[in-house]
């Protein structure tokens, strides 16, 4: 949705805000050079703000559905202790050697573990708890990714949830993908077992709007 947030006004906020380095710059021109639909990579006031995340929540342990070339990955390990683990899931393997020769060339790239294969069956077969979990892949799938790793969450945890509001596209959904983010988000609105907040976050040409959830200790 063409001027979902002011294009001046973003630009404003990134000129406000932390700048990513330059191999996260160099992420990004071989991302639109090399990748199909390069506009599903984070962009920079993303990447500050799920780094800030990270730092916020002190995490030790990430798990990342949906790596695609590695740039949110790269961002939150930088967020983590020398001695912290991010777990990201994908199967895409067009994409996922981009993420790999760029996660050897960062020096947070050592925190970061690649799972490949369909996440729902990876998300089985992990062991938790994490502090917190990032769900950026396939739509349609979000309300089975977000049941199958809340169980690995950890009290007091974070889910955060990108891409919940599509571009305002939930207001009037029409495809599958946008009828799938309405599912998730009444999913979660109603889910007595966490608290949630959904946020607003533009980043050309990405789009995050996040959903955060944490996990009620009681559960």
């Amino acid at each position: 949705m063409p001027g979902f947030i002011d294009e001046a006004v973003e630009q404003y906020a990134k000129e406000h805000s932390e700048a990513p380095d330059a191999l996260l710059k160099e992420l990004t021109e071989v991302t639109y050079a090399q990748a199909q639909s390069p506009g599903m990579q984070v962009g920079p006031l993303e990447g500050a703000f799920l780094r800030m995340l990270v730092r916020l929540t002190q995490a030790k342990r990430i798990l990342e559905v949906g790596t695609f070339t590695g740039y949110s990955a790269l961002c939150m390990a930088e967020g983590l202790p020398t001695d912290g683990q991010l777990i990201t899931c994908d199967m895409n393997e067009k994409v996922l050697p981009i993420a790999e020769s760029f996660f050897k060339r960062s020096p947070y790239g050592h925190k970061i573990k690649i799972e490949r294969g369909d996440a729902r069956q990876t998300l089985t077969k992990l062991k938790g708890p994490f502090d917190l979990v990032f769900l950026d892949a396939d739509k349609e799938s979000y309300v089975d990714y977000y049941e199958k790793a809340l169980p690995l969450l950890k009290p007091h945890g974070l889910i955060a949830a990108d891409n919940t509001l599509w571009s305002g596209k939930v207001l009037n959904p029409k495809e599958e993908s946008d009828q799938a983010i309405v599912r998730f988000n009444a999913h979660v609105a109603n889910d007595t077992r966490v608290e949630k907040v959904v946020v607003t976050l533009r980043d050309t040409p990405a789009v995050g709007q996040y959903c955060l959830v944490s996990r009620l200790v009681f559960m």
